[in-house]
Order: structure tokens, then C-alpha cells, then sequence
């Protein structure tokens, strides 16, 4: 019988090979091929393990949220650390994401986000994307609202106007990443969007 067989292949490793994929031609763009090929695998062994394409990329969308985004998000709030440098640390670190060799230029989700107004993202894959969406601006005006830096600067007066602020300036930096413009170039408008809130 088959169905106690081990798998053949690992399965985070192919998750992260079909990341790549939908990071580097969105959800439209992949193909199944695309997909299979990269990650190794034939179809069969996909929908087994992963089910269809949809929700493939809900799964890679889920690990690159646990993987790649969670690392940046957690800088916002290192203890002892002044709020002006969080932000940059924190803004920097996605920036340099952005702008590394190591992986598909720009952002994966900034991408794929960009997609939705075409209407062929099916439900599951457009909610994990919408709810991603929603997450960094919510996070940001928390803090504004809360750390005890920020509301001393008045920044919890306007947190989530300040917190669109950022957040545009990062899907922005996402844009410029993939049009091959530097993390050193990119950095400037990082301290100028930081300074720009009342960040001083």
C-alpha cells in the first residue's frame, strides 16, 4: 500500500522552494509547472502533500509570515532600546530583505497583495493575503498608542496615520527593490519617513 509510504522530499524545503516561486512571479504568474519543477516534485506528489495551488500558497504564505517577517517585527519592541533605533533597525531589516541576492527581489506579499485588484486570487489565498495586509498597520499603531516613547513625542495623536506612513514607505521600498535600486540608496528614505512622523 501506498498511503503509509514516507515522504521523498522535505516538505519545509519545498515549501520554501514554492515560496521562491510565488515571491519571484506572484500567484498568478506561477504555474504549476513553475511550482513542481523548482520544488522538485511531480503534481501527484504536490496535491498529496500540499493540496491544490490555492492552497499551496496559503501555506507558503503562512511560512513566510512565521519565517521571514516575524524576525523583523519582533525588533519593534527589544527592551532598553530607544524607539528611534527600533524603527530603523526594524524598517532596515525589511529593506535589506528586499534588496538581498539571497532571495527574489522586492516582497513577497507586497507582490502578490498587488494581484488582487485583478480578481483571479481565489478566496482562501486573497483572505491570508488581506489579513497580512492589515497586520503591519495594526502593529505599528499599537505602538503608537501604547510605547511609552511615542505617545512622550505625540505620536499616538495621529498612530494610525503615522502607521500608513510607514507602511507605505515600506511597500514602496518593495517597488524600489525590484527596479534594482540599493538598500544604501533606499536607507535615506527609511530616516527621512522616521524623522518625518516626529521620530527625532
Amino acid at each position: 500500500m501506498t498511503s503509509g509510504r514516507k515522504l521523498e522530499f522535505d516538505s519545509e524545503v519545498a515549501l520554501d522552494l514554492a515560496m521562491h516561486v510565488f515571491w519571484q512571479k506572484g500567484y498568478v504568474g506561477a504555474s504549476l509547472s513553475d511550482l513542481t519543477e523548482t520544488m522538485g516534485i511531480n503534481k501527484p506528489s504536490m496535491y498529496r502533500t500540499f493540496g491544490n495551488k490555492e492552497s499551496l500558497f496559503v501555506k507558503t504564505t503562512q511560512r513566510y509570515l512565521d519565517t521571514k517577517m516575524k524576525p523583523h517585527l519582533e525588533l519593534l519592541f527589544e527592551p532598553g532600546v530607544p524607539l528611534k533605533q527600533r524603527l530603523h533597525r526594524h524598517m532596515m531589516s525589511i529593506v535589506d530583505m528586499q534588496c538581498s541576492q539571497q532571495n527574489p527581489m522586492g516582497c513577497y506579499l507586497v507582490l502578490c497583495q498587488s494581484e488582487l485588484v485583478s480578481g483571479n486570487i481565489p478566496d482562501a489565498a486573497k483572505q491570508i493575503l488581506l489579513d497580512a495586509d492589515l497586520l503591519p498597520k495594526q502593529l505599528y499603531t499599537d505602538l503608537f498608542n501604547t510605547d511609552p516613547e511615542a505617545i512622550a513625542l505625540g505620536l499616538n495623536k495621529h498612530a494610525a496615520a503615522n502607521a500608513l506612513s510607514l507602511y507605505t514607505l515600506l511597500k514602496g521600498t518593495a517597488s524600489m527593490a525590484r527596479s534594482a535600486v540599493s538598500q544604501a540608496d533606499l536607507e535615506y528614505s527609511v530616516d527621512s519617513i522616521i524623522k518625518g512622523i516626529g521620530v527625532h
